[in-house]
């Protein structure tokens, strides 16, 4: 069971109602558990959904976003970022066998030298929080810098997701099961 409440729109009409337009607008409906959990710090969930629509935006391809964000998910044992990523990642080109391969990434040969390269800073990221040189070299030598800087901010957004939603115990909507 979640931590804190999840709200809907009912529960703070009149006075967050352009914060439920804008999630409503820029995020599916229904609201995401964890938007609704985050709706509790209604200033902080605004400028995290600006920050969460700059990521997104960035010159990174969608496929080794994806890739990055899931490998995140899988090195966390995060079912709800897995869940919600998968159809991202579909979307993005990631194919049903890749999906299924990215917990072997590192042995598997769905994957090709690129990708296995940004999965490994995902992962490095993830479990060691420092990179080694080693392993950015492997991505580097692929993406020009904005991409690095990129890559390295959306591995981090998305780790900071996956610790709010264990530490907020954010429970999975229904139809990702």
């Amino acid at each position: 069971m979640a931590r804190v409440k999840y709200l809907q729109r009912s529960d703070v009409t009149g006075v967050n109602d352009a914060l439920f337009d804008r999630l409503e607008r820029e995020r599916k409906v229904p609201t995401a558990n964890i938007f609704r959990a985050l709706a509790n710090a209604p200033g902080i969930l605004d400028a995290f959904l600006t920050y969460a629509n700059a990521i997104r935006a960035s010159t990174l391809s969608p496929k080794l976003r994806e890739l990055a964000i899931l490998t995140v998910g899988h090195c966390t044992a995060s079912e709800y970022e897995i869940a919600h990523h998968q159809s991202h990642g579909l979307k993005a080109g990631i194919s049903e066998q890749q999906l299924q391969a990215i917990p072997d990434f590192e042995t598997s040969p769905l994957f090709d030298e690129l990708e296995r390269a940004v999965m490994t800073v995902a992962k490095e990221s993830t479990l060691k929080v420092n990179v080694s040189d080693k392993t950015w070299q492997a991505a580097a030598q692929f993406l020009n810098e904005q991409q690095q800087v990129e890559l390295a901010l959306n591995v981090a957004w998305y780790n900071s997701g996956v610790r709010i939603m264990g530490a907020l115990n954010i429970e999975l909507e229904e139809g990702y099961r």
